[in-house]
């Protein structure tokens, strides 16, 4: 038995599924006709089970071969008006089969297959005088209203659950298509921010590397008068090009195989515009403090640039999105990393402001160049909290000396 319901239950294996209904709808007319043989109008019990039984092979072949089952449905019903044999045409089977033909053909094939299986049969039975040999159908009015309405309403049945399926599916189309076309986008706004930030971290490198000239050139000239001066010259160089050397290898990472044009060498902003950022957003209205714990100590230009494009971003979303509300930015540094939140009491970004998200984007690009870790999301009291987490990368030597 088990088996059994595990062979039904396959997806794709249509032809087991239907064999077990056509078993199961001759059971149920097996049952009816015998207990009712005068109602259903039955005189040969035996010849009518098996004449229904060959009815039902249609219904076994309703979805692996449609036309064929509703060819063997139309000659099924005319056959006792061909040998004028006492047998009740139609039955469960022509029903399933012409709900099958409504749901899977189109509509006009529809139409033209419930029309082979049903009229030729309704207008023999009413030209020959048959209407009136079951009890069902006293006069030719009442077969005809019977059977026109059994059609009609297996047919619509059957349309509706073609509609419902053709629905369905253009809906999952259009989820699709949503889902393709957001992933576009996210890639799009992706692709900008890693372009923002490459040009951003060659200005930075564009800079180092523009000190560490400079301080080669005093080197050289102060070698024999100051060799003390020119080796502290040296040691900056050393500091300045290892911050590059990493810049360049995040840079690289960035652009992966894109390539971007040099952008101007200037220097960039960082934690010393932040109390700026704070400023301005008090001046545009919406009351916003900063908090500093801890010290700063010496940070790569671009972590000190990625905090100050974080305070940026949440600032601004605070400003479009946090109405009437306060923010708070606090800064937290230690030997071993430093972390940024930003926290509003406003009613955070609505649904449908798609350049929230690709700002969030942004954000996320830049933590994760620097291997850090960023949380958005509102907050249990009300309003919105960007956390953004970044490790701080010691140099070799001071390493050593610690």
């Amino acid at each position: 038995m088990r088996r059994v319901r595990e062979l039904l239950g396959r997806r794709g294996n249509a032809l087991a599924q239907d064999v077990a209904l056509a078993l199961l709808l001759m059971s149920v007319s097996a049952l009816l006709e015998s207990l009712a043989r005068r109602a259903f109008g039955v005189v040969d019990l035996p010849a009518q089970l098996a004449y229904d039984c060959i009815g039902m092979v249609a219904v076994a072949l309703r979805r692996r071969a449609l036309w064929v089952a509703i060819g063997w449905t139309s000659l099924h019903i005319l056959v006792p008006f061909a040998g004028q044999l006492e047998l009740v045409d139609g039955g469960l089977g022509v029903i399933v089969v012409t709900y099958t033909a409504a749901a899977y053909l189109p509509i006009r094939a529809a139409i033209l297959a419930t029309a082979a299986m049903w009229v030729p049969g309704m207008t023999l039975a009413m030209v020959v005088g048959r209407t009136g040999a079951s009890a069902f159908y006293p006069d030719s009015k009442i077969f005809f209203v019977f059977n026109a309405m059994s059609a009609l309403i297996c047919f619509t049945v059957g349309r509706t659950v073609a509609t419902r399926r053709a629905y369905i599916a253009a809906l999952e189309d259009r989820a699709r298509t949503a889902e393709t076309t957001q992933r576009a986008l996210t890639e799009k706004a992706v692709a900008e921010e890693r372009r923002r930030i490459a040009r951003e971290l060659h200005d930075v490198v564009a800079h180092h590397v523009s000190v560490m000239g400079v301080l080669a050139t005093g080197s050289r000239r102060m070698l024999g008068r100051d060799p003390a001066a020119a080796d502290e010259a040296l040691a900056t160089i050393e500091e300045t090009g290892r911050t590059a050397l990493r810049e360049m290898r995040r840079l690289l990472s960035v652009l992966r195989t894109e390539a971007e044009p040099a952008g101007e060498l200037a220097p960039q902003p960082g934690l010393a515009g932040i109390e700026g950022l704070v400023e301005q957003i008090r001046e545009a209205g919406l009351p916003a403090t900063l908090r500093v714990d801890g010290e700063p100590g010496v940070l790569d230009p671009g972590v000190s640039l990625t905090l100050y494009r974080i305070v940026q971003e949440a600032l601004t979303n605070a400003l479009k999105h946090a109405g009437a509300a306060t923010v708070e930015v606090r800064l937290a540094f230690t030997p071993a990393d430093v972390t940024v939140e930003i926290c509003d009491t406003g009613r955070g970004p609505q649904l449908g402001t798609a350049a929230v998200g690709h700002g969030l984007l942004g954000m996320r690009e830049r933590v994760m160049l620097y291997g850090g870790t960023l949380r958005t999301g509102p907050r249990p009291g009300g309003g919105y909290r960007v956390h953004a987490r970044i490790p701080i990368e010691v140099p070799a030597e001071r390493q050593l000396a610690s």
